[in-house]
């Protein structure tokens, strides 16, 4: 079943599913979810990396739910990171949610400056 953006909707998600690779970067005020793999910088509202996905590059949104890798810096208001996810780089954030067992291997830095920005 595929799902369009109609008339009364405004947003809909940019999604790279599984067994896809992009090289580029992406910028959207909406989301973003990944399950495949991007190599490249990504810009958005929300950023979903799934427990397949894989990005190399620069992460920059308001929230990041990470299941999957990450290489490469991140700067959120919100991080939230769950079991299976791996990162490395530096990850800047206001907020950190992190759930079980993950590897992380990245420098974390609590961001100082205001949240909407």
């Amino acid at each position: 079943m595929l799902a369009f953006t109609n008339a009364k909707e405004k947003t809909s998600p940019t999604i790279i599913g599984a067994g896809c690779k992009l090289t580029g970067d992406m910028k959207t005020d909406h989301s973003v979810q990944i399950h495949g793999q991007v190599i490249g910088n990504i810009t958005a509202e929300t950023v979903v990396i799934g427990r397949g996905g894989r990005v190399a590059g620069k992460v920059c949104a308001k929230t990041l739910f990470l299941h999957g890798m990450l290489d490469g810096p991140a700067i959120v208001n919100t991080a939230n990171v769950f079991s299976n996810a791996q990162m490395t780089g530096t990850l800047s954030y206001h907020t950190l949610n992190i759930t079980g067992n993950t590897g992380l291997e990245c420098k974390l830095a609590k961001r100082k400056d205001k949240k909407n920005e």
